[in-house]
């Protein structure tokens, strides 16, 4: 296998081939780049403004719809163990307890978001469909979250929505286009 560097073509050994061609790599890397994600946190209540959807559509649009289902059942798992991979809110528990919080409704439509975004984005190619299936990937999440968040705890759909979709409907915009520029940048270097 070989590599584009400073525009220099370099080979990989057989082993890095191997580990960067690995299903596993991917799910493994998603997770860990969805962690990273929940860290950059613009504190808003009840829920927080994070980069982690963004990571959840662009796994499900590069790893397909089951292996990206998989990195955001990985991420879930790490914190439902107490890892801390979750955007840090005190007021939300820690580890499995933020399942239960204002944002559980959020982070458990991650799985299910990351693989609709996949099955679309490997049926349908063309940059209008990518972005519609990470915009469809986005809505799934907000969708989940917003009737969490009405059913627990605010119990006024109205406010609900406001609160959890309409907070997030401009920078929904903004990440999915991000996430869109990153796929076609990924996309261009895997086949130069």
């Amino acid at each position: 296998m070989q590599i584009k560097y400073n525009g220099k073509t370099k080979a990989l050994s057989l082993p890095w081939t191997k580990i960067f061609a690995s299903e596993y790599f991917g799910i493994f890397s998603f997770a860990f780049l969805t962690a990273i994600a929940a860290q950059i946190t613009i504190p808003i209540k009840p829920v927080p403004f994070t980069l982690q959807t963004m990571t959840v559509v662009l796994a499900g649009a590069t790893l397909g719809a089951k292996r990206g289902a998989y990195s955001q059942l990985l991420y879930l798992a790490a914190g439902a163990i107490g890892l801390p991979v979750f955007a840090v809110l005190p007021e939300s528990g820690y580890g499995i307890a933020r399942f239960f919080s204002t944002t559980g409704g959020f982070l458990l439509a991650f799985p299910l978001a990351a693989f609709a975004t996949g099955a679309l984005v490997q049926k349908y190619k063309s940059y209008f469909a990518v972005v519609a299936s990470m915009f469809i990937g986005e809505v799934i999440i907000i969708i989940s979250g917003t009737i969490f968040l009405n059913s627990f705890f605010v119990h006024n759909f109205s406010e609900s929505i406001k609160v959890a979709a309409g907070i997030f409907s401009i920078w929904t915009s903004v990440k999915v286009f991000t996430a869109a520029a990153i796929y076609f940048g990924l996309k261009k270097t895997k086949v130069d």
